[in-house]
């Protein structure tokens, strides 16, 4: 199943992605092994789209193969759909990047783990992220960036949270294909989801008080 999934999608052929996925979590199959393909398709997507091989409406067409799937993910992965919620997460692409597929399956996935996700979209100016931050008292912070000019608007984002005096009350993640160990310590988060389960994991161990 992995290696077909993986191969629908990075051939962009939906509706064999979307059956091929429906099939597989209809015969029991692990969803977070679906969204494991899924991961490693996009991630040749990009590398693609990184050497020139691909362009943007390729990865818009993949994005929204993606969320395809995520649809068919959902009733098998709703654990937090009922009840109090886990926690708040405030997910954004942070200024200067307009690229949105990766952080839009990161929403998806904390939303179905139960958290409440506040999406401030692409773009988004660092007051913005600092008053929405404030207002909604969020424990985590996610910023994505596919592209290396955002690794400065990474910075400013969590030094202008710092100065706004909320750095103790908020988790900090950062995003994107770029992003390694060393952006996380030049920007001053807290740690890097290298993908969507990641970062999911990440936001279960702050929100439940590990350090």
């Amino acid at each position: 199943m992995s290696s077909g999934l993986k191969e629908a999608v990075i051939e962009l052929r939906e509706d064999d992605a979307l059956r091929i996925a429906r099939e597989a979590l209809e015969g029991g199959a692990d969803p977070l092994s679906i969204v494991a393909a899924c991961r490693e398709a996009m991630e040749v997507i990009g590398q693609r789209f990184a050497d020139g091989q691909a362009f943007i409406p390729e990865l818009i067409m993949a994005g929204e193969i993606m969320q395809g799937v995520t649809t068919e993910l959902k009733p098998y992965l709703k654990a937090g759909a009922a009840g109090e919620k886990l926690g708040t997460v405030v997910m954004c692409t942070v200024q200067g990047d307009i690229h949105d597929i990766g952080k839009d399956i990161v929403v998806t996935m904390l939303d179905i783990a139960g958290f409440n996700v506040i999406d401030l979209g692409v773009d988004v100016p660092v007051a913005k992220v600092v008053e929405t931050v404030r207002e909604s008292k969020a424990q985590v912070l996610g910023l994505s960036g596919l592209l290396t000019v955002a690794f400065e608007s990474m910075k400013a984002t969590v030094a202008a949270i710092d100065a706004a005096g909320l750095r103790g009350d908020v988790k900090i993640m950062l995003g994107g294909a770029p992003v390694t160990d060393a952006v996380v310590e030049f920007a001053g988060a807290d740690a890097w989801g290298k993908d969507a389960v990641v970062a999911v994991e990440l936001a279960k161990s702050w929100v439940g008080g590990a350090s």
